[in-house]
């Protein structure tokens, strides 16, 4: 389904986040921001699942990135990360550069665009230990939670 480019954004604690460092791991991300009203929360709520689901593989990460960059600084991501009891080794909450965010959501993960409106995908992307997108998941269609951790799961045990 394609494959993700290496980039470098900054993490809930401020400090850099290379993508190189997901190399050999599968992870689980989507597009979130910290003042959304609605989605965003059902979403983080949903990721927060996933992380319980997969916690017997810990190898296995999870990224939401932001698509307000302007707002949502490394503190207003920890916060948020806070809320949702993320465990900051698996579980990182990204900002950065826009261009960045709109070549990952729209070019990459064909998910729309990280414009400034807050429109976004309310959907999760599952990309293999190699970098190559292996699935996308709607948030509302039937239970995505069950579904991305068990291809989460399944991609771990796969050598490549």
């Amino acid at each position: 389904m394609g494959q993700v480019p290496p980039f470098h954004m900054v993490a809930q604690d401020g400090k850099p986040f290379d993508s190189a460092t997901l190399a050999g791991h599968v992870w689980v991300a989507d597009f979130i921001f910290t003042n959304c009203p609605g989605p965003c929360l059902r979403m983080s709520s949903q990721m927060r699942k996933v992380q319980a689901a997969t916690a017997g593989s810990p190898a296995i990460r999870l990224l939401s990135f932001t698509v307000d960059p302007a707002r949502d600084s490394p503190s207003a991501l920890a916060a948020f990360a806070s809320r949702y009891q993320a465990d900051p080794a698996r579980w990182s909450f990204l900002t950065g550069e826009p261009a960045t965010l709109q070549i990952l959501s729209r070019d990459t993960f064909k998910l729309g665009d990280v414009d400034g409106t807050m429109n976004h995908s309310t959907r999760f992307v599952l990309v293999d230990k190699r970098g190559r997108v292996r699935g996308i998941y709607g948030t509302q269609d039937g239970d995505p939670v069950g579904k991305v951790t068990a291809d989460a799961l399944q991609l771990q045990k796969e050598n490549s």
